[in-house]
């Protein structure tokens, strides 16, 4: 079968394929160089959408390389180019496509398909050169790697192979050709290490120090500078040298370092990465057709995987639903702010204060119940500020202005009567935030929006005093607050459709995903783990040794083990969790008395790390109390999962997210569980453990799971 007559019937599969076209025009090269072809990536949508491979789109780099090829083969030109529309290369695969497959054979043809129009570039009778000009993804850094020469924009603002990370490999030529170009390990730092880093991104300037481009120019001229030397290299005045590559020792310890960077994030539980390994491993002796060839079989069978199904539904989640929540009222309701409160100077109050300060770049102010505190409050974020100068993350000027903007008082009037938005980190106990509200509303401007981060309690029930509550709305952030994306906005009973539009819009300019929630006790995350983990203390508490069950949920792939999350959130927070929980829902959470006992002794957590690594503290130890049951690892695993199930399933039919995608959208963007299981949902669908559970499925079938 020809390359052309494999694109046209995996093109069948692609109904809803945005095509690249491949443009072809010809220029003169400077100084005399000769005739050069020059292939343009483009979509045809503005620039800021993605330009994407599917199989209609290969073909059309098929055809142009057709013409190209025969242009070179009869003299007419001296090279050819690949580059992109302004500001994007090619971001990688079609996914939407991928995603529909049914038939591994089809799946195949993909892989198939898109290897033999990429080596083509490597095997003509020219040379060949990719001009990364903007954002390279996947596939897009893929096609530049079969060239024979690479520059870079050192404007250029993302560069990654984010494969692994969705559930693939890379598997057009990523995993044989860039340990072949610039060794094993760094090679492994850009498949595995960066993609199981919530797939961090590469700049210009560092895919030039790896060695993966030749070159690198200013954005602003890139495509003319790249010519400059495209010529230069052509007529002998620059030569590309490249380092040999290792391909004894030190090739075989990247791969273990690769494994285990692999088994300390996802533990054996995806795939994908072993897979990589695998094939970076066997491209130690050069041979790049077998590479190819395992890559093709290695992406045909994740591709018919449930992992990359769910690595795709979670890629949706976040870059579409996180986009357009669901149940969000019409924006134009929102209401401007232009002055933010902020009540409390503590950490989490302070880290609020800086996140609205650098994102709505409008006056902040804190209070709290003496001066030392606000002080303090006020020095945190100056501080932080600082630090961002000193990063070159903000000017001079700016950092100036950010610092002008914050301000601490110990008067609520004077702080808060012109104040917008005002929201309140204080103790976690219902009382306290009653009165912090009623002192707020006494000196309020009547529009003003009162915010509570509130972890677990009733925003209803706090709002409840207030002569109008219909302006309070729940805004949970999770910690640390920079960096994880999730904002939990819960709607009282009398929350109104203006306070809750103005949170919204609020949520969006602060760069959170945003998910509606209903005023259900710890409403989404913190109800879920706080089950997960208390069925974890259960076990424990009965008998079970911490080892077994921790180890036990290992086969989750979890970022961390949950005595470790227990460790980052407090275990006095997740005891209140508990208790808040347990006067909830007294049948299903239980108060482990172990937990309260590490509390009350003050333990920061289960574990001492004086050797380096997690180890069961012998103080924590020495407190345990344990019954004499005790559970294997599958034992404990099916009960927590059973657990979990039972709860999404509740919280489904109260109403507290509209569908299993909220939930799913929360774990990952506020607990950091990863893209390979979908939230967990998914993970609980394929499993069989929400048909054994709750008598049915979460998810349609086809949604991150292989088309019925």
């Amino acid at each position: 079968m020809t390359t052309a007559e494999l694109l046209k019937g995996a093109a069948e599969l692609f109904p809803d394929e945005v095509v690249t076209s491949a443009n072809v025009r010809h220029l003169d090269l400077p100084f005399g160089a000769g005739r050069f072809a020059l292939i343009t990536l483009d979509n045809g949508f503005d620039h800021t959408k993605p330009t994407t491979f599917g199989p209609a789109s290969l073909a059309n780099l098929d055809t142009a390389i057709d013409q190209v090829e025969r242009e070179a083969a009869a003299g007419e030109i001296v090279g050819i180019g690949v580059t992109g529309k302004p500001f994007i290369f090619a971001v990688g695969a079609d996914l939407k496509g991928v995603e529909l497959l049914k038939e591994h054979k089809d799946a195949l043809a993909i892989g198939k398909g898109g290897h033999e129009v990429f080596k083509r570039l490597s095997g003509l009778a020219v040379p060949t050169f990719a001009y990364y000009n903007g954002a390279a993804m996947g596939g897009g850094v893929e096609v530049g790697l079969h060239c024979s020469y690479r520059t870079v924009s050192a404007a250029l603002p993302a560069f990654s192979l984010p494969e692994v990370f969705l559930g693939l490999v890379p598997g057009w030529g990523g995993c044989t050709i860039l340990p072949n170009l610039i060794g094993a390990d760094k090679a492994v730092s850009v498949i595995i290490e960066n993609s199981l880093n919530q797939n961090k991104q590469l700049k210009g300037g560092q895919v030039y120090d790896l060695g993966i481009a030749d070159a690198l120019f200013e954005g602003a001229d890139f495509l003319e500078q790249s010519l400059l030397w495209t010529a230069a290299v052509l007529k002998g005045e620059i030569a590309v040298e490249r380092p040999a590559i290792d391909r004894g020792e030190a090739w075989d310890q990247a791969v273990a370092r690769g494994r285990s960077i692999a088994d300390s994030k996802v533990h054996g539980a995806a795939p994908a990465a072993y897979r990589a390994l695998d094939i970076i491993a066997a491209a130690k002796d050069g041979d790049l057709q077998k590479g190819y060839d395992a890559e093709d079989v290695a992406l045909a069978d994740l591709i018919m995987g449930g992992e990359l199904r769910s690595g795709i539904y979670a890629f949706n989640l976040v870059q579409k639903r996180g986009k357009r929540p669901a149940g969000a009222p019409d924006k134009s309701l929102a209401r401007p702010v232009t002055k933010v409160g902020v009540v409390g100077a503590g950490l989490m109050a302070s880290q609020l204060a800086l996140l609205f300060l650098r994102r709505l770049e409008v006056p902040v102010v804190l209070t709290d119940i003496d001066q030392e505190r606000v002080d303090k409050g006020v020095g945190y974020v100056h501080a932080e500020i600082d630090k961002l100068l000193l990063k070159g993350r903000v000017n001079r000027d700016k950092a100036n202005r950010l610092k002008a903007l914050v301000s601490g008082v110990l008067d609520k009037a004077e702080g808060f009567s012109d104040a917008d938005f005002v929201i309140e980190a204080v103790f976690e106990e219902i009382g306290v935030k009653q009165q912090v509200f009623a002192e707020v509303e006494a000196v309020a401007p009547a529009h003003a929006i009162f915010a509570t981060n509130t972890s677990s309690l009733s925003v209803t029930e706090m709002a409840s005093k207030l002569k109008n509550p219909e302006r309070v709305v729940g805004f949970h952030f999770f910690n640390p607050v920079a960096i994880l994306p999730l904002l939990e906005i819960v709607r009282g009973e009398q929350t109104d459709d203006a306070s809750l539009a103005t949170a919204f819009a609020v949520a969006k300019k602060l760069k959170k995903t945003a998910v509606l929630t209903k005023d259900a006790p710890a409403f989404v995350v913190n109800r879920i783990l706080t089950r997960f983990m208390g069925e974890i203390q259960n076990v424990i508490d009965e008998g079970t040794s911490v080892e077994v069950a921790e180890k036990a949920i290992e086969p989750l792939g979890l970022p961390m083990s949950p005595l470790v999350l227990l460790e980052l959130v407090g275990p006095a927070i997740g005891l209140h969790v508990s208790e808040t929980l347990n006067r909830a829902f007294p049948d299903r959470f239980t108060v482990s008395p172990n937990l309260a006992a590490v509390v009350k002794a003050g333990k920061r957590g289960f574990y001492v790390y004086d050797s380096g690594k997690p180890e069961l503290d012998p103080e924590v130890a020495a407190l345990l109390k344990q019954g004499d049951v005790v559970l294997t690892e599958e034992q404990v695993r099916d009960r927590v999962l059973d657990a979990v199930a039972q709860e999404i399933g509740l919280m489904l039919d109260e109403g507290v997210v509209a569908e299993a995608q909220d939930i799913d959208l929360c774990l990952i963007t506020g607990a950091g569980w990863p893209f390979h299981l979908g939230g967990i949902t998914p993970y609980l669908d394929r499993e069989g453990v929400s048909e054994r559970v709750t008598g049915k499925r979460f998810l349609e079938p086809g949604l991150a799971s292989v088309p019925a």
